[in-house]
């Protein structure tokens, strides 16, 4: 089954997170052969729901990606075949990290689900049994799937390159959330060992640019929207080449242990040695054998110092984590889980 997929992503020129894995479903839905393309800030809906016919629509069901959507318009669409796949935030307030984004204190966003216009499957990165999403299906009548994060395997594989190698390497954003962890956990490692960091936000005059650039996107304002360019880091070439690198979550996610990044996929795809901080639900899918979790600050830089002290440990650890992810958490993988979803949803076999 060849099918025509389009994937809500009102700028591409974003910096963070949104932006990678819109290129790993890229990658994967057109390995598979299936036909891909952004729908973006700069389209006219309708006139590419006329010309691409898409069958899938993958989305985000928040208020600035509702901007650039007509839910009327799609729901015509939707009754020609159409199938609406809407991320959707967490439902309760006390235990969300996001608090007051929390989807229970949405009105306007609960009124779309139960109207049917949200779309027609809604999933999220957290895990059915997360108390984050407890009373979601009761009050919307509307369940939802959990499709995680993954491996981008076209782009992340061993590479490695002198140029890149250190004891420690860390590529990621210093975003607000994550800043007094590294304070306390990266940066005195750089008193004692070749340590590298890679990324946006790492200086004021970055995440000065970071803030005109998503003003800029917000409002459409067209000489803003690129005033920061994607990172061309070869970061699979850090992942191969360091001896330990590092994951780093922001403080909720450490807090809740719900959810987890992309990164955690990827340095095991690249064939690298990862040391992570304590997500709880990493260990669902990643046990001790396979990559290497902190539970503590003490547990952190033991770990690190003892991996940087007998780097043959790493091997095994690397080949399992590697294993792992190959097996079950590539783009490729998480295209077949969707595909499925939709073939469910339209009865086909």
């Amino acid at each position: 089954m060849s099918l025509t997929v389009l994937y809500q992503i009102p700028f591409l020129e974003t910096v963070y997170a949104l932006r990678f894995v819109y290129d790993g479903y890229r990658t994967a839905f057109g390995d598979r052969g299936h036909k891909f393309r952004p729908l973006t800030a700069g389209d006219n809906l309708e006139e590419v729901l006329d010309s691409y016919q898409p069958d899938i629509l993958i989305t985000i069901l928040n208020k600035y990606y509702l901007k650039f959507l007509d839910l009327e318009l799609l729901k015509k669409y939707r009754k020609k075949g159409l199938v609406v796949f809407n991320q959707i935030r967490p439902w309760k307030h006390q235990t969300s990290q996001f608090g007051a984004q929390a989807l229970e204190s949405k009105p306007g966003l609960i009124k779309l689900i139960k109207n049917g216009l949200a779309g027609d499957i809604l999933f999220h990165w957290l895990e059915q049994d997360d108390p984050a999403m407890e009373g979601f299906t009761e009050t919307t009548g509307y369940p939802f799937y959990t499709i995680l994060m993954a491996a981008d395997v076209n782009k992340y594989y061993h590479d490695y390159d002198e140029e890149y190698q250190a004891d420690i390497s860390f590529v990621g954003s210093c975003l607000p959330t994550k800043r007094d962890f590294i304070k306390k956990h990266v940066f005195p490692l750089m008193k004692k060992y070749n340590v590298r960091v890679y990324g946006v936000d790492w200086t004021l005059t970055s995440r000065m640019l970071g803030y005109i650039q998503k003003a800029g996107q917000y409002f459409n304002i067209k000489p803003l929207i690129g005033i920061r360019k994607v990172p061309l880091l070869a970061d699979r070439k850090v992942y191969s080449s360091s001896t330990i690198s590092l994951n780093i979550h922001e403080n909720h996610q450490r807090k809740f242990g719900s959810d987890f990044n992309e990164r955690t996929f990827k340095i095991p795809a690249s064939g690298g040695f990862e040391i992570c901080d304590n997500v709880k639900v990493i260990r669902k899918y990643f046990n001790e054998d396979e990559l290497v979790v902190a539970e503590n600050t003490a547990d952190w830089f033991e770990k690190i110092d003892y991996y940087i002290r007998n780097p043959e440990k790493r091997i095994p650890i690397i080949e399992a984590g590697r294993r792992k992810v190959l097996r079950e958490h590539t783009y490729h993988n998480r295209v077949k889980q969707i595909i499925q979803i939709y073939k469910d949803f339209n009865g086909l076999s």
